[in-house]
């Protein structure tokens, strides 16, 4: 279950996450369909890299043998014709640059277009007929933010993975052809810092995966809860979202300090590869001199480490660690199979979105009411009761409401008509105790709405706004959520009066399931209607709840739900309630006035211009 209608959002599982493995076994196929389509330009990429192996051989030889055939064979001219070799092969690393990053676009290009149309597919298929249902909420984070990171991450692989091995492969050539034993001295540590490398890759692509399943389920969970704002309101459980939210945030935190610690690991692993190499080569200086490893050819091996060598292998670690682990997470998410569908929200009487009201009114007073064309007396306790309310959106803003005063008796059945935006909603919300005003003070059967415990308002008044709340599950829970003990046949009495019965018997009767999305926006405003009717409570606000409802499905609603004991306040869709109503409420931005139909024609010029306008 849930909060005001909100689908639980699971908290990343570390079973269920911990699926490095399995990604890969999954994402192997298509990548190697993707690369073998691809093979002319894997081919090009090769031969300039093969460049670039050329280049980093050259470089640390041509300074061995500036060292050792030129300058300390009293050659300077040699020395510095072999500093010149070294010169052009570091210049020529602009051109392999330019001709690699021409082939790259072969490679990245098409795997973006791939990954969007897979996104664009999945989405559809999950919103057309037969299909999982429900709003892909992740489909926009998918097509926009990881789809370029699957780009960037696979580029950046490429560049590294490929500038790695061949200068690499160029880099210990070179130092095999200075001395061998110089690999002897510096394979050891390179082997070991990488190794340690390589084991921290599954955990740290888990470790990954878990954070990003963390931000997408916080994420997620802010989306619904920013979506059924009203719903947290008018149902109380906006403290058990909080604690939801808080519970998605503390987990995020941990999956990110796990994050941390494996990238501490990985730190010390490139600190092993990247350093020690250097240390072990000086160490062993000596007992290199004594094998007969000239002064070039270690200067020389420095160069091939400094210069070569341990950039590419810092750049690969660095790369494999950050974008690897992106990659493989967000491909996974993209190609993977599609996650399970939420379960099923909780109801609430309440719909998830209000535009805020603009504009403002001021009170003046609005007179005692009259039920039936009989005046209640002031000592009746009222049904509800404003005095002096004043509420206004911030600080420094305009009151939407100016100290109105309004009473409603008990059984009297009340009409609010204005322009949109006037406050129409925010007086409803402010009687159901889902808004506090800034001033004054909001009665509901004799008592303070304000601040008192949910449980105690939902036994005071339902709220049904113009956006209808209808969750999965059967219809019969649907339309007696408000009355857990509603008897079989008053239910049934209820879809009758109502004209609901096509639409239950569609369904499959009482038991049979209801799924929101298939249902029109009017069926939905019938099915809380349904459900506000049944309640027990003696208060009921319609917030343009029938807008939906053609014309005569809205007479007969109101008429049902007029004849229903308590009190009825509508915010009205069409002139046609406010002629229904014992009395209309006109919000006008300047004043309020209260009165009858015939009463209001006279006293209100835009009662009389609203008039004019809903009967053109």
């Amino acid at each position: 279950m849930t909060s005001a209608g909100i689908p639980r959002t699971p908290v990343p599982d570390d079973g269920a996450r911990d699926a490095g493995a399995g990604a890969l076994r999954r994402l192997a196929p298509p990548a190697r369909r993707f690369l073998a389509h691809r093979k002319g330009v894997l081919v090009r990429l090769a031969l300039w890299s093969l460049a670039e192996s050329g280049q980093a051989f050259l470089v640390g030889l041509a300074v061995a043998r500036c060292v050792d055939d030129g300058f300390l064979a009293g050659d300077p001219r040699r020395g510095l014709l072999w500093l010149g070799v070294a010169l052009v092969a570091v210049l020529s690393g602009a051109p392999v640059v330019r001709g690699v990053f021409a082939q790259l676009s072969g490679l990245t290009e098409p795997l973006r277009d791939a990954l969007v149309r897979r996104a664009v597919d999945r989405s559809m298929a999950r919103a057309a007929p037969g299909g999982p249902g429900g709003t892909d909420r992740a489909a926009v984070s998918r097509l926009t933010n990881q789809v370029e990171i699957a780009r960037d991450s696979f580029a950046g692989l490429v560049l590294t993975l490929r500038s790695f091995v061949f200068t690499a492969v160029g880099a210990l050539l070179g130092l095999l052809s200075l001395h061998p034993a110089l690999l002897v001295v510096v394979l050891p540590p390179l082997v070991a810092g990488l190794a340690l490398f390589l084991a921290t890759l599954r955990p740290m692509a888990a470790a990954q995966r878990r954070a990003l399943a963390a931000d997408e389920a916080l994420g997620d969970h802010a989306a619904r809860s920013r979506a059924a704002l009203r719903d947290l309101a008018a149902c109380g459980t906006g403290p058990g979202a909080e604690r939801r939210g808080a519970d998605l945030v503390a987990d995020a935190a941990a999956q990110a300090r796990t994050l941390a610690g494996w990238a501490a690991v990985r730190t010390a692993a490139l600190g092993v590869a990247g350093h020690l190499p250097v240390l072990a080569l000086l160490v062993a200086v000596p007992w290199l001199r004594g094998r007969g490893v000239s002064a070039g050819a270690l200067l020389g091996a420095f160069t091939y480490l400094v210069q070569s060598l341990l950039p590419a292998l810092h750049t690969l670690m660095t790369a494999l660690g950050a974008a690897g682990a992106r990659l493989l997470v967000v491909l996974d998410r993209i190609l993977g199979p599609e996650p399970g569908a939420a379960g099923p929200p909780e109801a609430c009487a309440a719909s998830t979105a209000e535009g805020r009201d603009r504009g403002r009114l001021r009170g003046t007073g609005v007179r005692t009411p009259a039920v039936g064309g009989h005046q209640v007396p002031r000592a009746a306790v009222p049904a509800v009761e404003l005095r002096s309310v004043t509420l206004s959106y911030g600080v420094r803003a305009e009151p939407v409401l100016d100290a109105l005063d309004l009473r409603v008796a008990p059984g009297e059945h009340l009409a609010v008509v204005g322009p949109s935006g006037i406050g129409k909603s925010t007086l409803t919300r402010l009687v159901a105790g889902t808004l506090a005003p800034s001033r004054g003070e909001v009665r509901v059967a004799g008592g303070v709405v304000t601040g008192r415990p949910a449980v105690e308002l939902a036994a005071l008044r339902v709220l049904v706004p113009q956006e209808a709340y209808v969750f999965s599950g059967t219809v019969g829970d649907n339309l007696g959520y408000l009355n857990p003990h509603v008897r079989r046949a008053e239910l049934g009495a209820a879809v009758r009066a109502f004209g609901l019965e096509p639409l239950v018997e569609r369904l499959g009767g009482p038991d049979g399931s209801v799924r929101p999305a298939e249902l029109s926006p009017g069926e939905r405003q019938l099915v809380a209607l349904v459900r506000a009717y049944l309640s027990p409570a003696p208060l009921l606000l319609l917030d343009e709840a029938t807008c939906h409802l053609d014309p005569a499905s809205e007479a007969r609603a109101e008429e049902v739900l007029a004849g229903r004991p308590g009190t009825l306040v509508v915010v009205a869709h069409r002139l046609s309630s406010a002629i229904r109503a014992d009395r209309t409420l006109v919000l006008d931005g300047e004043r309020a006035e209260c009165g009858t139909h015939g009463e209001l024609l006279v006293r209100s010029p835009l009662y009389r211009d609203l008039t004019g306008h809903w009967h053109a």
